[in-house]
């Protein structure tokens, strides 16, 4: 049963690019369907949590939009960052992590988590190492798509499905 869903932010939960204007501000796009599927995954009692090796305003932002408390930006090492989560929140990493990231610098995560998944647009070499392979690319609605395979996955659909037909 997956307890805890991490998420990388550029590549994954945006589309990569990263846009400055010319007084420096940042801009990303984030697709409102996998802020739904966060959401839906919270709902479930799914702990999110965010780990990027970018340190970024934006995405602590949406972050905090989307209530998740667990965000770690700047992140080099991230396999570390997500042990010392798993030991405080006294969740397995083996058994009880699913993580979707789209690069190298994901690897070991990707390697070592119950239940990985990347973005269709991955290198090839991601795509080889996880359980999932989401028919969207980055920050178009990879996310959700892999949020709701974790539900099924769960036996969380069908009772998280029928929440929102209420």
């Amino acid at each position: 049963m997956i307890k805890l869903l991490v998420l990388d932010v550029d590549g994954v939960l945006t589309d990569g690019k990263i846009i400055y204007n010319e007084s420096g501000a940042e801009t990303k796009n984030f697709h409102v369907r996998d802020g739904l599927g966060i959401k839906m995954a919270q709902k479930a009692g799914i702990v999110i949590a965010i780990i990027s090796g970018r340190k970024s305003k934006v995405t602590e932002l949406r972050a905090n939009e989307l209530e998740i408390k667990h965000i770690f930006t700047g992140v080099d090492n991230k396999l570390a960052c997500l042990k010392q989560l798993c030991e405080e929140l006294k969740i397995n990493l083996t058994d009880e992590v699913a993580f979707i990231g789209d690069d190298i610098n994901d690897l070991s995560i990707l390697k070592e988590c119950a239940f990985s998944g990347t973005v269709d647009d991955a290198p090839e070499y991601v795509k080889e190492n996880v359980h999932f392979i989401s028919k969207f690319s980055g920050g178009n609605g990879a996310v959700r798509d892999f949020i709701e395979a974790i539900l099924m996955r769960n036996g969380q659909w069908e009772n998280i499905f029928k929440s929102y037909l209420a």
